[in-house]
């Protein structure tokens, strides 16, 4: 998709064992589409050699501030003033102590002091030991570089290179990837509460049998993410998937089409967007058997009873907190066929100002589709893309919607 075209981001690697992840972060972010210079303290060459990330950027690796490449021998001005953003990663405690005591007596370090704060934005990716991680220095140090200007990212919770398991872990590349792209992204959604509905439900005939779907929860997945990257404070509730969380947003998993109303009725109060793109089943068992029903041997399959499954979109917009405008209701449809009819007649029932709609059996566990806009003005079709894509245009729909904020004069 090449998110980062046009951007040229500076590399910094200090010293840890995590720089074998900025090998892979460096190989994504070009990959995006951006030029990546890389910048090495002495510490950090003992980790990783100049020459691999030379090869996987590109470009020739700086380390030295006396470097004799650059003709007016500044490279921490040249350096910073040609970056749109500088990432370090991994961050050791030993480098925030020096940012944050305003240090400069290497390259990496000078250059993050000399770069313009106002244009050049910088990224920290703190790696180090779960104790190191924890001491009240370190903690000092984050907050005073996060008050002087840094965005200090998130740490992993796992093992770690010195046979401890615990906080301190530099996120993995593709995580630092998503950090990177929310930051780049223009915050559309900044103060909204989003609420997000994903995936199938699954209605239990027996303990080891079920009715579901073949929805996967790709698109909601994609919407939570762009929701999240516009600025939006996200809560998704999942359905039975197996996909990785969006990087900052809560999951709630549900099983259930009750489950899934429960969970959204205690949270549409607090949102101010909820976005229903699970694929609900309409019907459920009315008496699930406490044990699995066997065969008897008559070649006839017992007879089920079915009741309807509640509303769940429907319960929302027609809540007290949707009808005075404090909550945009934005559905999903997932038809077979007659999709603009269809989705008409839904959007019309179920009262809410944009309705989605798809072919189902055209996108269930595919990773593009293709998407039909419904509101009270008419509709019109977002063509067929990546469900990233069209998560990040759904976000840009919705935003433009919203009503307004009154301004005084």
């Amino acid at each position: 998709m090449n998110e980062l075209a046009g951007k040229h981001i500076v590399l910094g690697l200090s010293g840890g064992v995590a720089c074998y992840k900025s090998a892979e972060l460096c190989r994504l972010l070009i990959k995006e589409g951006a030029t990546v210079q890389v910048v090495m303290t002495e510490a950090a060459e003992h980790f990783m050699t100049p020459i691999t990330m030379q090869a996987l950027s590109g470009r020739t690796v700086y380390g030295s501030q006396w470097d004799a490449r650059e003709p007016n021998h500044m490279p921490h001005i040249n350096l910073s003033r040609e970056a749109d953003a500088i990432v370090v990663a991994p961050c050791s405690a030993d480098f925030v102590a020096r940012l944050a005591q305003g240090r400069a007596d290497e390259l990496l370090s000078l250059l993050c002091l000399a770069r313009p704060q106002n244009s050049v934005p910088l990224l920290l990716a703190p790696a180090m030991n779960r104790e190191m991680w924890a001491h009240p220095a370190t903690q000092r140090n984050l907050a005073q570089v996060a008050q002087d200007g840094a965005l200090v990212l998130g740490v992993g919770h796992g093992d770690q290179a010195c046979g401890e398991t615990g906080d301190g872990r530099m996120l993995e590349a593709t995580e630092l990837l998503e950090e990177v792209l929310a930051f780049f992204t223009p915050k559309r959604l900044a103060g909204q509460r989003v609420l997000i509905t994903a995936g199938p439900t699954f209605e239990a005939i027996d303990p080891v049998r079920g009715i579901t779907n073949h929805s996967s929860g790709k698109m909601g997945f994609a919407i939570a993410r762009a929701a999240r990257e516009a600025g939006a404070e996200v809560t998704l509730i999942a359905g039975p998937v197996h996909l990785p969380t969006p990087r900052g947003v809560q999951r709630i998993n549900v099983q259930s089409a009750q489950n899934m109303l429960a969970a959204v009725v205690e949270r549409a109060q607090a949102a101010t967007i909820f976005i229903a793109t699970a694929a609900v089943a309409d019907w459920r068992p009315a008496a699930p058997s406490e044990q699995k029903i066997k065969k008897d041997g008559s070649g006839q399959m017992p007879v089920l009873h079915f009741v309807e499954n509640p509303d769940i979109l429907a319960t929302v917009a027609q809540s007290p907190h949707a009808l005075v405008g404090d909550l945009f209701c934005v559905g999903f449809a997932a038809e077979s066929h007659d999709l603009l009819a269809h989705a008409t007649a839904k959007r019309a029932r179920k009262g809410v100002p944009l309705l989605v709609g798809n072919i189902g059996p055209a996108t269930f566990g595919r990773d593009d589709n293709a998407l039909l806009l419904l509101d009270a003005q008419g509709h019109r079709e977002l063509p067929p893309a990546s469900k990233r894509v069209l998560g990040q245009q759904l976000v840009e729909e919705i935003a433009a919607r919203l009503p307004q904020p009154l301004t005084s004069h």
